[in-house]
């Protein structure tokens, strides 16, 4: 029989660290080549302006495989309802028997989001992060600053907003939560305070132009075609770029916009080759890092067999 848990039940099913550390294995997996992910299903609308993705694939010799289809709808605020929805189908592997519907509401996609964020501050972030920027206010930087604990290690955040009520918002939410966190409109006070800067808008043009020497930037916003965060010279004078899966990134990520600008698709490389050590990564405390996030669906694999177990026990 097929079974059907609620987003509320969800919720305490999944080990955030523990997470963490799935995601890091389930990039090196991707990149080792040890998964079968097709590319990404995206839809895109734009009045009102929205995305929805539709991923799934399988771990070779695990015993599932998983659709999971997620929508984010960026006016759905101003209605009273949330950005983000989904839900994802775990499937018997040998037979084919949908074993459980996993209605998350957005949420696996936005914890494994915020775990891949953690990975690729842990592979690239300087030794010393003494302050996090977090680019955009919602409910992903919520989840990011939540993530990046069990990554590295940080004093506090400077989190930055075009709307000064959603950083009023922002600050009382992750205040109750035991985060010192600061507010800005102004996007240079992020970049001239900030050693780890993560990026999580859905901007079309970007916002992040410059960097100090020495910050990793993670950018999580160019997930579907049209999406842009970084200025493409960011990408183009890093020391190191990196993705979570090098041809979705080159398809409709950061990557995408900087190899238009002429940037060499050879130089990006995949965070699961970091977690190997196949590649380098930060070699010098004056490195500039930038890790290309559009997410793939090995993390969406990882984190429903991960809320089924946690499921099985509660």
């Amino acid at each position: 029989m097929t079974r059907i848990f609620q987003a509320s039940e969800i919720e305490t099913a999944v080990d955030p660290a523990a997470l963490v550390d799935a995601v890091a294995d389930a990039l090196a997996a991707y990149s080792e080549g040890a998964v079968t992910v097709p590319p990404v299903g995206l839809l895109h609308f734009d009045d009102p302006p929205g995305d929805v993705h539709i991923k799934y694939g399988y771990l070779h010799g695990g015993a599932t495989y998983v659709v999971k289809i997620a929508s984010g709808f960026y006016q759905n605020p101003e209605r009273g309802l949330a950005t983000a929805d989904g839900i994802m189908l775990v499937y018997d592997r040998e037979t084919g028997t949908l074993e459980a519907v996993l209605m998350d509401r957005g949420y696996l996609t936005e914890l494994r989001t915020g775990a891949a964020g953690a990975v690729a501050a842990r592979l690239l972030a300087p030794k010393e992060v003494h302050t996090v920027g977090i680019v955009g206010a919602g409910v992903q930087g919520r989840f990011q600053l939540r993530m990046l604990k069990h990554g590295v290690s940080f004093d506090q955040a400077l989190v930055w907003s075009r709307s000064q009520e959603r950083l009023d918002s922002y600050r009382r939410d992750m205040a109750a939560e035991g985060f010192e966190v600061a507010v800005t409109t102004e996007i240079d006070e992020i970049v001239d305070k900030c050693d780890l800067i993560v990026t999580a808008t859905p901007a079309t043009d970007p916002i992040l132009t410059r960097v100090r020497p020495g910050t990793h930037v993670t950018a999580l916003g160019s997930d579907n075609l049209g999406k842009q965060e970084l200025s493409p010279e960011l990408l183009l004078d890093a020391a190191v770029v990196a993705a979570d899966s090098r041809s979705q990134a080159l398809h409709h990520g950061e990557c995408a916009h900087a190899v238009a600008a002429g940037m060499a698709p050879e130089k990006v490389v995949e965070l699961g080759e970091l977690v190997t050590g196949s590649v380098e990564g930060r070699t010098g405390s004056t490195d500039v890092t930038i890790a290309d996030l559009t997410g793939v669906a090995v993390e969406d694999i990882v984190v429903a067999e991960m809320a089924l177990k946690g499921l099985a026990t509660l």
